[in-house]
């Protein structure tokens, strides 16, 4: 037969492939844009709204840009490892100055694409250089955890610790305690929320946490911290790192930071973000140098380098001392809003009589709250409401003002009352 010549319609070699799931809160975010009833609610995308609920600019993000001087900002390559300026500070911002004075030796750092590549490429570096048998991540955890790590560790195997109690809708410490203990390998590694976890907003007291560490010590488990939200919980950069610090003191742990600056700065879409990976200060190698190396060529395979622009904004802040006072009274606005709209909500359901405890939506912190509801009733929420959730129950705090927070609680206190009548749909 001719070359250019056929004879039939040849069957695509990717007809098999199924449509794949759609995108979680991004899939119902679509729904929403599409929603034209004026009192629709958006409670799902985790990023920080004001009060009238825009998109909000941090004043320090804006003085950065305007010091960096945009007309003759440079879009050469930063270095394989990242901006070694944005490292140190990030760094610094993570452990501390004192710690890291002492320690800096024992920290390998790599510029990443915001969190998830900082996730992503420990799940890969974990995949070919220590090959722990599981990784085991909170039940519940951010979605993307899962997907990452079956993308990037393919022979590690996913497990879930328990995170969360339903009937309580609190922390399940004793059950974390009991799994970890009776399930876990030694050398496995762990996934936890330095601060704010997603979804829950509940995260270990100092004692709890002094307990996890002695259990991750004893069944020599590689730890990761996920920082997504230091200074946005509380509003105190040092209170959110405390957890990680803690660990840190501890000399024959090792593990890995996740930071992300997507949230604490708003440069979402700039996917600033850094890997730190820690070995043991026991260790007489002291092989932190080697192993950045590594990483390095891991990354440099997947993605090269990371982006410029967000990592300079980020070093300037932090680095200047006008304009990182500016960003700290940033984190104290939104950290605030957001407790004053968890304070709005819990008062209007109180004064509804909604029935049911609501006292973990001030018990919780950070960007989210899981409210405790099913997942019939948050899809009646959406179709009569128009007031749009995550299935399991998760909120966006954020996504509350005080012009939707009345109508937020009513809607609530309906779809509540109904079904304890016995009338839900």
């Amino acid at each position: 037969m001719a070359i250019g010549t056929t004879t039939q319609c040849d069957e695509s070699r990717f007809a098999k492939i199924k449509p794949a799931p759609s995108g979680g809160a991004f899939a119902l975010a679509g729904k929403y844009q599409r929603d034209t009833d004026p009192h629709k609610v958006d409670l799902l995308i985790g990023a920080y709204r004001d009060d009238a609920g825009k998109p909000w600019q941090l004043p320090s993000v804006i003085e950065a840009k305007r010091r960096i001087n945009l007309e003759s900002q440079s879009h050469e390559y930063l270095p394989l490892q990242g901006n070694p300026e944005f490292l140190d500070v990030s760094r610094q911002l993570v452990f501390g100055p004192k710690i890291l004075k002492q320690e800096a030796s024992t920290i390998a750092s790599i510029q990443t694409v915001s969190g998830t590549g900082a996730n992503s490429l420990i799940a890969q570096f974990l995949h070919r250089h220590s090959t722990p048998r599981n990784i085991w991540l909170p039940n519940p955890t951010w979605a993307n955890h899962h997907d990452i790590w079956q993308t990037n560790a393919p022979g590690i195997h996913v497990q879930y610790y328990p995170y969360y109690d339903a009937t309580n809708k609190a922390f399940d410490f004793a059950g974390l305690m009991r799994e970890l203990e009776t399930k876990t390998q030694e050398r496995d590694a762990i996934l936890l929320h330095a601060c704010a976890h997603n979804p829950t907003g509940l995260d270990p007291t100092p004692d709890e946490w002094r307990q996890i560490v002695l259990l991750c010590k004893a069944k020599k488990l590689f730890v990761i911290f996920d920082l997504a939200y230091q200074g946005f919980a509380s509003g105190d950069l040092d209170l959110d790192a405390w957890a990680i610090r803690h660990f840190f003191s501890h000399r024959d742990i090792e593990m890995a930071v996740c930071q992300s600056f997507s949230k604490n700065l708003g440069l979402y879409g700039e996917r600033t973000g850094a890997l730190h990976l820690v070995v043991s200060r026991n260790s007489p190698s002291r092989s932190a140098a080697v192993l950045q190396d590594h990483l390095t060529n891991i990354h440099r395979a997947t993605v090269s380098m990371a982006p410029r622009f967000g990592s300079e904004v980020a070093t300037a802040i932090l680095t200047t001392n006008y304009l990182r006072q500016m960003w700290t009274d940033d984190l104290m606005i939104m950290s605030g809003r957001i407790k004053v709209m968890r304070q709005a909500l819990y008062d209007e359901l109180l004064g509804l009589g909604t029935p049911g405890s609501w006292e973990h939506i001030i018990d919780q912190t950070g960007m989210f709250s899981y409210l405790g509801l099913s997942s019939d009733q948050v899809d009646v929420l959406g179709k009569e409401d128009h007031v749009y959730m995550l299935p399991c129950g998760r909120v966006s705090i954020c996504g509350l003002t005080t012009a939707n927070v009345k109508y937020v609680a009513q809607a609530i206190d309906k779809v509540v009352r109904n079904s304890v009548a016995g009338s839900f749909r």
